[in-house]
């Protein structure tokens, strides 16, 4: 399966019938699923099958839809209140006029208020349930097209994070076969150290082997090497079988960085913390990326 990132952006528009529809999806990351969407009438009756489309294409991510409708512009309906305008006329008929006033027109009785009304053409209910049919069918279009793009962010960062992991991998691998240990340096360490306890004059000597085993056991980085190569060796699992992998590879990323911690507080020699200052570093940089995994 396909490593997919958790940004993207679709825009895609259509028609159907007298309606003119477009959708617009963007994507961030999100620790879940978190759809925004809002509708108006006459398609918000959509919105339930709208998030389960969502919810079939994609797991994780804050999804913003803003979704645009526009119908064409339609002819109104004229209607002339017949039975208004004879009364009306009989009304004006009947009154004496001077001869220095012309009698009543018919535009002028038309103007008066409630002899015409003028309305706008009637809701099509079938038209309306086809194009909130094709509104679904261009969200899924819309969603084909989002997938696309996180996918091929997802494919770019598959190799970066490759990238990270192998070099996680070469400094592990460097501490393992640090000089420093050797079991001569680590002996001659503690040998140093040993010499340095039992010359204070204030240290308890009946504690000096209790703290030359401490010594000891705190110079073995085996377990955590060990650790830091089955994470990695995971880590790269998880990329090669692709699919819904970020919440998984978060947590080795955060195994990751603890082996690192713990190398660097039991290093008790130079080269080694630097070491494990660098594996630090890239394993940070690892779990930045990480977070834009779906």
């Amino acid at each position: 399966m396909t490593l997919a990132s958790m940004t993207g952006f679709a825009r895609v528009t259509g028609s159907a019938g007298p309606w003119r529809l477009s959708w617009e999806l963007k994507s961030v990351n999100a620790k879940g699923l978190d759809t925004r969407l809002r509708l108006s009438p006459p398609f918000d009756e959509i919105e339930p099958d709208a998030k389960a489309k969502i919810g079939q294409k994609l797991s994780r991510g804050t999804i913003q839809v803003a979704f645009a409708a526009q119908r064409d512009i339609t002819t109104p309906e004229i209607r002339v209140n017949q039975d208004l305008l004879g009364k009306l006329m009989a009304a004006v008929a009947e009154i004496p006029l001077p001869e220095m006033i012309t009698p009543a027109t018919l535009d002028g009785l038309l103007s008066v208020r409630g002899v015409v009304e003028v309305f706008d053409a009637p809701e099509d209910q079938a038209e309306i349930s086809t194009a909130r049919t094709s509104a679904l069918a261009l969200l899924d279009t819309a969603l084909d097209s989002l997938v696309s793009m996180r996918q091929g962010e997802g494919a770019v960062l598959t190799a970066v994070l490759l990238a990270r992991l192998e070099k996680i991998a070469a400094l592990t691998q460097a501490a393992d076969q640090s000089p420093a240990r050797k079991p001569e340096a680590i002996r001659a360490r503690l040998a140093q150290l040993l010499t340095t306890l039992a010359g204070n004059s204030n240290f308890d000597q009946n504690r000096l082997h209790q703290e030359a085993l401490m010594l000891a056991a705190k110079a073995d980085i085996r377990e955590e090497l060990d650790r830091l190569a089955a994470h990695t060796a995971a880590a790269r699992d998880l990329l090669a079988a692709g699919g819904t992998v970020g919440r998984r590879l978060d947590f080795l990323a955060q195994e990751l960085s603890r082996e690192a911690n713990t190398l660097c507080a039991k290093s008790n020699d130079a080269s080694l913390t630097a070491l494990g200052l660098e594996l630090r570093v890239e394993i940070e940089q690892f779990r930045e990326q990480v977070q834009n995994i779906e």
